[in-house]
């Protein structure tokens, strides 16, 4: 019989994922009142920064696919949180968030800081541990 192969005791990658993952939950669960989940409330951030963003750059910026941004920005503007008014064809995309989707935003914003607080009282160095790391700090390929 083969022996098992020992398993790692920690791993920092899967404590960050599981972190996350939970993290995740608690804000879904926030934003749900809201009709936000954790990707549309990335997406519709992005577009309030950048009004006018084209699609390529919101795939890019949000780490997903140009058809998916397309799916996810039909279903927000469906929710009349986003705009497009070139949304027809081979023109250039001019995304907007609306009156209704900026309320959610700052709604959203007031909710999340109340998990960023959360967050930061009950585990405080990892929170600042944590400060900058969203910023690829360590480039796009980590592993070659």
């Amino acid at each position: 019989m083969d022996a098992m192969p020992q398993r790692r005791s920690f791993s920092p990658v899967l404590s960050l994922l599981t972190l996350g993952s939970i993290w995740d939950g608690q804000l879904n669960k926030q934003l749900r009142g809201l009709g936000l989940t954790t990707r549309k409330y990335g997406l519709l951030a992005h577009i309030q920064a950048t009004p006018g963003i084209s699609f390529s750059e919101l795939a890019r910026r949000s780490q997903i696919t140009v058809q998916t941004a397309h799916t996810a920005v039909r279903a927000l503007v469906d929710d009349g949180l986003a705009a497009d008014a070139t949304a027809h064809a081979g023109a250039a995309s001019d995304l907007r968030v609306t009156e209704k989707g900026a309320a959610a935003l700052a709604e959203a914003d007031v909710r999340l800081a109340r998990l960023d607080g959360a967050f930061s009282a009950g585990a405080p160095a990892l929170a600042q541990a944590l400060r900058g790391l969203h910023e690829e700090p360590f480039g796009e390929d980590l592993v070659s």
